[in-house]
């Protein structure tokens, strides 16, 4: 793994559902205005208060939040290797002889039954 890109830092657009901007948010109808400046400083006050609360929240919680992710992906590839995939393979070994008798009914009983309904019905003559 190298290093993270620092400019494009969702390049899977992962958390494109999240984007929030002033305008998502508040919008005045046009029968309804607040005075300019009051418009103009809440757009300022919302995006700087954003802002400002985004990067301490991620000062204060991303390393541990970080921490406990990758813990929990190192868990899930460590369940994954040393057992949900050897079981897949226990049970496939295991099931397959049941799967070999399975096919070996359906070919003697039920198979025959099929062809000659499929034979039955083919000869069925639908018109108009």
């Amino acid at each position: 793994m190298g290093e993270p890109d620092m400019e494009q830092r969702d390049p899977n657009q992962l958390n494109d559902h999240i984007q929030v901007k002033f305008e998502e948010v508040f919008g005045e109808p046009d029968a309804v205005r607040s005075v300019d400046c009051v418009w103009k400083n809440s757009y300022k006050c919302f995006t700087k208060t954003f802002s400002i609360c985004y990067k301490l929240l991620t000062l204060i919680c991303a390393l541990p939040i970080a921490f406990c992710w990758g813990c929990e992906f190192a868990c899930t590839a460590c369940y994954h290797v040393w057992y949900f995939t050897p079981y897949l393979r226990w049970f496939e070994m295991t099931m397959n002889p049941i799967r070999k008798m399975y096919v070996i009914c359906l070919t003697a009983f039920v198979a025959p039954c099929m062809e000659t309904m499929g034979l039955c019905f083919s000869k069925i003559v639908v018109k108009n």
